[in-house]
């Protein structure tokens, strides 16, 4: 009796698998999320906050709304841009889509 307690025990442990081998399979799809979608947004996070903290007074942006201006003025949450000869608005610092390079400039004719 003592031996068919023994054999049935381990029968039972061996049936059971492994914990970290069933555990492979979920931590390479968390690995595989995090460097496919997670690492790239934190990036591009990254690079444009650091892009906000470099603009400063005369810099030329586009908003993700699409309007085009130069900023007039830095406070600490806003920028207060010019978008045409007698109009400035105050928009958010995060409403920044873009710094718009010289060669890439849109001429300002008055309309």
């Amino acid at each position: 009796m003592l031996s068919t307690n023994i054999i049935a025990m381990s029968q039972s442990s061996e049936g059971q698998g492994g914990g970290f081998a069933s555990m492979i399979p979920f931590v390479l799809i968390i690995a595989i999320i995090y460097f496919l979608m997670i690492r790239p947004q934190s990036k591009k996070a990254k690079q444009h906050a650091q892009m906000l903290s470099e603009l400063k007074k005369g810099d030329k942006i586009v908003t993700i709304g699409g309007v085009y201006g130069s900023i007039v003025n830095v406070k600490d949450k806003t920028f207060v841009i010019k978008i045409s000869a007698n109009t400035d608005i105050e928009i958010l610092k995060s409403s920044v889509a873009e710094i718009i390079a010289e060669t890439n400039q849109i001429e300002n004719k008055p309309v």
